[in-house]
């Protein structure tokens, strides 16, 4: 699998071009800056997106009024704290918070929290073979950076427009993707949690009807959804491992050890508002 690990945040820069901010007494200083690598280097961003092309983003430094927000009950109750922060720390201001890649949103989340609190990141978790609640330690420092390369091994092919085609085994069907980016995952977080409401989840074939752009060619609608109603498990699984293998991301899994039955495995560290919280 292609990772590098030495990508994962990136050079503080200081930054002297904008005007210091004044406070009372002619006190001032100039928040840092710092530019962290996107694991998507720009790739799959539309023409004109600020991002095109571009392998990094300046962010300015977390501030105490950035912690405001992460420990705001109104925010957080809204699940807006993060998007909040994101918006308020990326230097340039034309680039929309909810156009980024997920896998970029997740690697400027992971920087500024180094950047903020340090690579240590200690939560409690539950052991999944005996439930005990432990406290356990996670290294941010070990994140890998996936790049997407590994999805050649399925034969995905990628377009210049920054959408993905790959044949599905069973029914041959040529399917094109795209990436998710933030406005996509919180409509699909949102749906999910309406589909609770209902007691008719469907996350498997909400997933595959947002990422899908056309099948042999055909846009609309209908084919879509006739595709994720009858589409074979087979093929389902396929065409999702595609899509997990082509996403440049941030991987966070770590082992992990319970310390009360010696339960082994790899863990995921979640990204979540409690992602921020320092003891």
């Amino acid at each position: 699998m292609s990772r590098n690990q030495d990508r994962l945040g990136g050079v503080q820069q200081h930054d002297t071009s904008p005007p210091p901010q004044q406070g009372g007494g002619g006190f001032s200083f100039v928040v840092p800056t710092e530019f962290v690598e996107l694991p998507s280097q720009g790739r799959f961003y539309p023409q004109g997106h600020p991002l095109h092309g571009k392998d990094s983003i300046e962010l300015r430094q977390m501030t105490a009024k950035e912690e405001d927000m992460l420990t705001s009950r109104t925010l957080l109750k809204k699940g807006v704290a993060l998007d909040r922060v994101i918006a308020s720390i990326i230097v340039d201001k034309s680039i929309d918070p909810d156009s980024l890649l997920v896998g970029d949103r997740n690697a400027i989340i992971i920087a500024t929290r180094v950047a903020g609190y340090g690579s240590k990141y200690d939560t409690k978790v539950s052991c999944p073979s005996c439930g005990t609640n432990q406290e356990y330690s996670f290294d941010l420092n070990q994140a890998n950076v996936t790049d997407g390369s590994d999805a050649r091994d399925l034969g995905v092919k990628i377009n210049e427009n920054g959408t993905f085609n790959v044949t599905l085994p069973m029914t041959s069907v040529d399917v094109c993707f795209r990436l998710l980016n933030g406005r996509d995952e919180k409509s699909f977080l949102n749906g999910m949690q309406a589909d609770k409401k209902t007691k008719n989840e469907r996350n498997i074939t909400r997933q595959l009807a947002t990422i899908i752009v056309s099948l042999n060619g055909d846009s609309s609608i209908q084919a879509k959804q006739y595709f994720v109603d009858n589409v074979p498990s087979l093929d389902s699984r396929h065409l999702r491992l595609a899509y997990r293998l082509a996403a440049p991301n941030i991987d966070l899994t770590q082992h992990f050890e319970c310390s009360e039955c010696g339960h082994e495995q790899d863990m995921e560290v979640p990204l979540s508002a409690d992602f921020f919280w320092f003891n």
